[in-house]
Order: C-alpha cells, then sequence, then structure tokens
C-alpha cells in the first residue's frame, strides 16, 4: 500500500458520526492533523441534523450508533431532496469485518467503508478512493 500525501485532502469539512470517545478522539486528532474541520455527531439524527443545515465534504460513519445507526442515517441521506446533500460521499466505520456486511454498508449507498481500528493510512487511502472513484449516473 503506498503513503499519500494528506495534503491532498486538507481543508475538508467532515462530518464524524461516532458515538465512542476513544474512537471519536482518534479519528478527531488525525484529521486535526491534516487540517481538517470537523463536526461531531453521536448518532443518526444528529448527522441528519448536521446534513440538513450546512455543507460538508464528506461523513464518517459508524455504523452502531443510538438512536438510528449509521445504515438507516445513509439510507435518509440518500433519499434528500438536495443533490449536493444526498450525493455526499460516506465511508462506514466499523468493527465488524463480515463480507456479508460490507455488502450492506454498499447497498444503504455508503461509498466504501474501514474496520476499526484502522491507521491513519488506511483512512487517508479510503478518503482518496472515495473521492477518486467515478461517480455513477
Amino acid at each position: 500500500m503506498k503513503n499519500l500525501d494528506s495534503s491532498l485532502y486538507q481543508h475538508l469539512k467532515i462530518l464524524v458520526a461516532e458515538d465512542n470517545d476513544i474512537n471519536r478522539l482518534i479519528v478527531k486528532s488525525i484529521l486535526g492533523k491534516w487540517g481538517n474541520e470537523m463536526k461531531l455527531a453521536q448518532n443518526g439524527n444528529e448527522v441528519l441534523a448536521y446534513i440538513q443545515s450546512e455543507p460538508f465534504d464528506l461523513v464518517l460513519m459508524d455504523i452502531q450508533m443510538p438512536e438510528k445507526d449509521g445504515i438507516a442515517a445513509t439510507i435518509e441521506i440518500r433519499q434528500l431532496e438536495d443533490t449536493s446533500k444526498k450525493n455526499i460521499p460516506i465511508i462506514a466505520l466499523t468493527a465488524n469485518g463480515l463480507i456479508g456486511e460490507a455488502k450492506k454498508y454498499i447497498d444503504s449507498g455508503m461509498n466504501g467503508y474501514l474496520i476499526k481500528p484502522f491507521t491513519e493510512n488506511q483512512l487517508l487511502m479510503k478518503i482518496h478512493e472515495v473521492f477518486t472513484e467515478p461517480k455513477e449516473s
């Protein structure tokens, strides 16, 4: 796996949906080091409120959250009328690495997924992959 320059993805506005304090701190420290602006949501309802109220470049979406999980939140985002909001790149963050689960994340509308724990380089590579993959029409 090659190393990318994190400066390619600095100054992004990223919504981090994560209910675990330690995981939130890890993601926040990585993204902050890269020079990104972040908002933190602890459940899918907060994610939807943020998405509808302000623009984001990317969502890092925990799968298992209280109130509304990441899959349900993603499905609702993909049903929004505003094209810029409904097409936002979403990367699932999950502790569940089963192959069948990954298909569920993609089928729900997520653009990719990362299995926790992940390294800084794995996060950077996944962000790069999501921003460079061809868009479906």
